[in-house]
């Protein structure tokens, strides 16, 4: 199981430095702006949820594979051709990004319940939920401050409830039916919801008058 939750990581790893250099381009930051933002928007959830569980130093600092990972990734994505790719108006490349995001989201969120577990943390639901969530967003919001954006989960899509759905959903059938099928049964749900979310521009509920232009962004 480790190994999994090490492959699944990296995958997620992968996947939200992809979303945070692709921000970064389209801001117009340089190439360290790309690689921090990259960086933070794979690793910040995790070092965020690592501080609530008071496991210091964070994972990342511990292992720096996961860092190196989102490093090597942005830089990638800041080459020529790929950046012209990814920000151009390729259909294709649209749907990757917007799978990019829901597969990190759903991979760190169940990845956050699975650690609070290991932590000795399995009484509290509450808390279960809570940090899944956080692993799963903190690195999108972190991206998108940084990049001087309405973080998208107050105003884009069902982000974080697709997030808080999954884990509170993982976190209570860990015991039922196993750690295994309790992180696929949480992965699937976040994956669906967000990505149908997406696709259907659901959204929850928005001031009168501010919702249109704020998801046309």
């Amino acid at each position: 199981m480790p190994s999994l939750i090490l492959a699944l990581e990296l995958i997620g790893t992968i996947a939200f430095a992809v979303s945070g250099a692709v921000i970064a381009i389209r801001k117009g930051m340089d190439v360290f702006g790309v690689t921090i933002l990259g960086l933070t928007t794979a690793v910040g959830g995790g070092i965020i949820r690592d501080l609530v569980l008071g496991n210091t130093p964070p994972v990342t600092f511990r292992e720096p594979v996961y860092a190196l990972t989102a490093i090597g990734v942005s830089l990638v994505v800041f080459l020529k051709p790929v950046r012209h790719y990814l920000t151009g108006n390729h259909r294709h490349a649209a749907m990757l990004l917007q799978f990019s995001d829901s597969l990190g989201l759903a991979l760190f969120t169940v990845s956050g319940v699975q650690v609070a577990y290991q932590l000795g943390h399995a009484e509290s639901l509450f808390l279960l939920t809570f940090v899944g969530v956080i692993t799963g967003v903190g690195g999108g919001v972190l991206r998108d401050i940084m990049a001087g954006k309405t973080p998208n989960i107050f105003v884009k899509h069902v982000y974080a409830s697709a997030a808080l759905a999954g884990a509170l959903l993982c976190a209570s059938l860990w015991h039922l039916i196993g750690q295994t099928a309790a992180m696929l049964t949480g992965f699937a749900v976040i994956l669906l919801i967000h990505l149908l979310s997406a696709h259907y521009r659901w959204s929850l509920p928005h001031a009168e008058g501010e919702q249109e232009e704020e998801l046309k962004k």
